[in-house]
């Protein structure tokens, strides 16, 4: 059909546009198009690719297709593979593509001229790929913005879907405009992309364009526009076409295209049938092929399977595409102009025909599938030509080959960084074990062999609780006196059980792998054992002692056996263990960076990244914060060009890194990195990355921080961790607010989840004491003996669980170390319990101060304040505003406006400010308080809300006898004779 006009869709377009300009100016964004099937999506994406080809972007557009899940990145190697060879495209734009997929091998190797023998897949390899193609896009981004086009999603595979999710959540600045487009009608209740487009469009950089069936007039001007004249169709037959097609543009094109002579069936199908059926015999045998290959089809494999001569195929191809069944696309393959067209032909073949035709799609599949060897590069064939042959085979009721192909499309899979997919292969091989004769020949592997590598698939995937229960029905078919294989699963299931933090557990199935491995000779499979088992120790308190003598064996058979990722991991063990108990001394760092040349002298990516986060976090711990950036900055750096930027250790590098910067106070740093923790969050994970930035929200009072909290507050006492950083940040939160009650809730709730021995307990008991003292101060001034004693007795409960975990290693003895912060939050606890008993003194605030100053310019800053008023209260003016003055200076620089609001209100009460001298002068302005000083006024206040004396010299710092003083010039300049009638004329003037 030719290009048109667009049709009732203004509103829609300029929506597309407005992301166009977004992403043009640097604000990545995506937008999801949803409309039923022929409702115009499609034309309108042309209209937005050929609008943003005119402003200058790089336009990537792939296709998703109907082959189930197992195609993954189908949609992504089409985009690539077609923008490498689209004649529309510039030739600099090209070739920036072909230099930047050059160094991306992983993303190579999704094209059909890729290498074909990828090398082995890390666990991470999904990361990677997901890495690799954000990097790319960035690239491309810089030299010109990017429009990346991917069609039908309701047939998206879960790899394509995964791609979907991450690119919603990370792109935020690059030059990006993501456009995905899906079926509604498509969409049942359990398509597995619905909830990922509920989840995505929760996003802020999400929006949605849904396209409704025209309206009468609409469908009016869209055939009118059809004619090719200009002429008005006439209005009865626009009328039944309208009320045929009920609004579909496409139902109503073809309604249109053949004819109004009243003998078409009412079915769709049959309507979509009529257009193929003028065709000629040898153009509908193409379109009958065409439709069982899919929604794309490539030119030679289309001759081939068809059976015409070369001559013969090119005359039906033309008739075809002049009919617009069929639409050219990148330089040698075609597309049905619709989908609904392609599944109306595919419906309509005989059973026998059907068969026949996926029978030879997987001969032709055959060729490209050599045995025992990796598939043939062929640039005139499909990438993933084992897992064509798989579908087509399975089609074609072949089981044998079916199962073999999915064996192998599992394989092939796996190296592309597909782990969802290679699950699928390898279950369905499964599945047809027991349907096909000599399954193990024909698969080259066992049955546990296959189950084990659906496992490793699992695992690989994220998917923890699925390998946990395909290793749970590995173990029934592992032979009892299979010693070797039984440890092998057994220690997988510890690790995943590890992952799912059923630690317990976990010990157990390691106990159980470390029984099964004889102890001499050293072999492989027993330094990953107790690699695993050692790990497993350091989460056991009880068993916490052992963890020297295990990583010390662990570190034994793995040299001997030379594991070199086995005896990194136990590296890593030992060094922690050696850290919580002894202290960072030289033996931990020498352990950590030798940790770091055997993981990457290994490949193992898992325990590299391991290794890189213990080598830069033991620096940040110890206060060398300089040490730790560097370290932190060439870590994060590794995670990006490795693609690895998302995995579980890229994360944690990533909140290292942030928070460094935060603790250094450059601020500015960490809020560019905080850009990347999405605030709407329907995930655990996710709620973890987001609390990390209320850090730095809470402490700059942002608005941000309350919106964070509440997409946080449904998940947050599902993960320990979680309720530990939101739970911790929402109660200093309420503490700024003077929500005392509301801080100790979180924090009661903190602690419960917390170990007795867990030294970031320690930052949350301190956030309580503060809490505790200022109950009791204000209990103090109130005179009110009973919760003066209330507070001081759960300040001495609060305190006693700091000094524990300060103390106490995990088995219990007496000689615990701590990082330079937590000294820092052990100081401030112990300083707030004093305050609670009103002991407090200046030097202990000094203590605090003194002990952040290791680099924490914001802490430092919060215990200048509390120092400040501590010198005031001892009667050290001098002393006190000149920790002031250094507090406002650093809260102005970061941008803390909590903390400048108490600091303020400090220095007003205290008359700490530069101009404090001049706060006897008489005030301006006239009225009857016009004759009070500006230390009457504060003194004025002070008895509007019904202080003594006592409070009001306690509040602003002075004798009691000069507030007496105070107060009697007061009532003698307002002429009145009592505090209340004072109290009442401050009230009705509003002071």
């Amino acid at each position: 059909m030719p290009q048109r006009v667009l049709i009732g869709r203004k509103a829609q377009f300029a929506a597309l546009i407005a992301a166009l300009d977004r992403a043009a100016a640097g604000r990545a964004g995506v937008v999801l198009v949803g409309g039923d099937a022929g409702v115009g999506k499609s034309h309108l994406v042309a209209e937005l690719t050929a609008t943003a080809r005119e402003r200058g972007f790089a336009v990537l557009t792939g296709q998703c297709a109907a082959l189930g899940e197992s195609m993954p990145y189908l949609p992504l190697a089409d985009a690539l593979w077609t923008a490498l060879r689209d004649p529309h495209s510039a030739a600099d734009e090209r070739a920036a593509l072909e230099q930047g997929l050059s160094g991306r091998p992983v993303l190579r190797r999704l094209l059909p001229d890729g290498d074909g023998a990828p090398d082995e897949a890390s666990d991470l390899g999904r990361q990677q790929l997901l890495g690799a193609t954000l990097g790319l896009l960035g690239e491309l981004g810089g030299q010109r913005p990017v429009l990346l086009v991917l069609e039908d999603l309701h047939w998206a595979d879960r790899s394509t879907r995964n791609l979907l999710v991450f690119l919603s959540r990370v792109l935020q600045r690059e030059r990006v405009c993501l456009v995905g487009t899906y079926r509604t009608d498509d969409l049942h209740r359990r398509h597995p992309l619905r909830p990922v487009v509920a989840e995505l469009l929760r996003l802020p950089n999400v929006s949605a364009v849904e396209l409704k069936p025209f309206r009468p007039g609409e469908t009016a001007e869209f055939l009118t526009s059809l004619t090719g004249t200009g002429a008005e169709p006439p209005a009865e037959l626009v009328e039944r076409v309208h009320r045929r097609s009920e609004g579909n543009p496409f139902y109503a094109g073809e309604l249109f295209a053949v004819g109004d002579d009243g003998e078409l069936p009412a079915a769709l199908a049959d309507l979509l049938l009529a257009r193929v059926e003028r065709l000629t015999e040898d153009a509908q045998r193409v379109v009958r092929v065409a439709a069982v290959a899919g929604r794309r089809v490539d030119d030679e494999l289309l001759r081939r399977v068809s059976g015409l001569s070369e001559a013969a195929a090119g005359d039906a191809l033309r008739d075809v595409v002049s009919h617009q069944i069929l639409v050219p696309t990148g330089t040698a393959g075609y597309t049905f102009r619709h989908a609904l067209l392609r599944e109306a032909v595919y419906a309509d073949l005989l059973p026998g025909e059907r068969t026949r035709l996926h029978r030879a799609f997987a001969a032709e599949f055959m060729r490209a599938v050599a045995p025992d060897s990796e598939p043939v590069a062929d640039a005139n064939r499909p990438p993933r030509a084992a897992a064509e042959l798989a579908y087509h085979s399975m089609a074609a009721h072949d089981l044998p080959t079916a199962f073999a192909a999915s064996v192998r499309a599992g394989r092939d899979a796996e190296r592309m960084g597909a782990p969802d997919e290679a699950y699928e292969h390898y279950d369905q091989a499964l599945s047809l074990w027991d349907s096909v004769p000599g399954p193990q020949e024909s698969a080259g592997l066992s049955r546990v062999d296959l189950e084990w590598a659906a496992v490793r698939s699992s695992g690989r995937s994220g998917d923890v609780r699925r390998a946990v229960q395909r290793l749970r029905r590995l173990l029934a078919l592992v032979d009892p006196e299979d010693r070797a294989l039984g440890a092998e699963v057994r220690e997988r299931l510890a690790y995943y059980l590890h992952e799912n933090d059923r630690l317990e557990e976990s010990r157990t199935w390691a106990q159980e792998a470390l029984d099964l491995t004889p102890v001499e000779p050293p072999t492989p499979a027993r330094a990953r054992v107790l690699a695993t088992y050692v790990r497993s120790l350091l989460a056991t308190p009880e068993r916490y002692d052992e963890v020297p003598a295990m990583a010390a064996e662990a570190l034994r058979v793995a040299r001997e056996a030379d594991v070199p990722s086995a005896e990194a991991a136990a590296l890593i063990s030992l060094g922690q263990h050696t850290e919580a108990t002894l202290g960072p001394g030289p033996e931990v760092t020498r352990a950590y960076s030798e940790a770091v040349r055997l993981a990457r002298a290994s490949g193992n990516m898992q325990v590299t990244l391991r290794a890189l986060y213990v080598q830069a976090h033991l620096p940040y711990e110890t206060g060398e914060l300089a040490r730790a950036r560097a370290l932190a900055d060439d870590a994060v750096r590794f995670t990006l060009d490795n693609g690895l930027t998302w995995s579980t250790y890229g994360i944690n590098l990533r909140f290292l890194q942030f928070l460094i910067a935060y603790t250094e106070g450059d601020w500015d740093r960490a809020s560019e990195v905080a850009d990347g923790f999405g605030i709407r969050v329907v995930r655990d994970v996710e709620a973890v990355v987001s609390a990390y930035a209320l850090f730095l929200d809470v402490a700059r009072g942002s608005s941000r921080a309350a919106r964070r909290l509440q997409w946080i507050r449904p998940l947050w006492d599902g993960d320990q961790f979680l309720t530990y950083v939101a739970r911790g940040l929402a109660a200093e939160q309420r503490l700024w607010e003077g929500d005392e009650a509301g801080a100790l809730e979180h924090v009661t709730t903190v602690l419960a989840s917390s170990g007795p021995t867990d030294t970031g307990l320690i930052r949350i008991a301190a956030v309580g004491l503060r809490a505790h003292s200022e109950r009791a101060v204000r209990a103090r001034r109130a005179r009110d003996a009973a919760a003066e004693a209330a507070a001081r007795a759960a300040a001495d409960e609060l305190v006693n669980k700091a000094r524990f975990a300060a103390t106490h290693t995990p088995d219990g003895r007496h000689d615990a170390w701590m990082g330079a912060e937590g000294r820092g939050w052990l100081a401030r606890a112990e300083a707030e319990w004093r305050r609670a008993h009103g002991t407090d003194e200046p030097e202990h605030w000094r203590a605090v101060r003194d002990i952040f100053d290791y680099g924490f310019v914001y802490e430092v800053a919060r215990s200048r304040w509390q120092l400040a008023e501590s010198l005031a209260e001892h009667g050290d003016r001098d002393g006190a505003a000149a920790e002031w003055r250094a507090a406002v200076a650093d809260a102005e620089r970061l941008g803390a406006r909590p903390l400048l609001r108490v600091l303020h209100d400090l220095g007003k009460r205290a008359r700490l400010a530069e101009d404090r001298s001049r706060g006897g002068e008489e005030a301006a302005g006239g009225g009857p308080l016009s004759g009070l000083t500006s230390r009457e006024r504060e003194v004025l206040k002070l008895v509007a809300t019904g202080m003594g004396n006592k409070e009001i010299a306690a509040t602003l710092f002075i004798s009691p006898k000069t507030a007496s003083v105070h107060v009697s010039n007061i009532l003698a300049k307002l002429n009145v004779t009592s505090r209340t009638q004072a109290a009442a004329l401050a009230l009705r003037e509003n002071l």
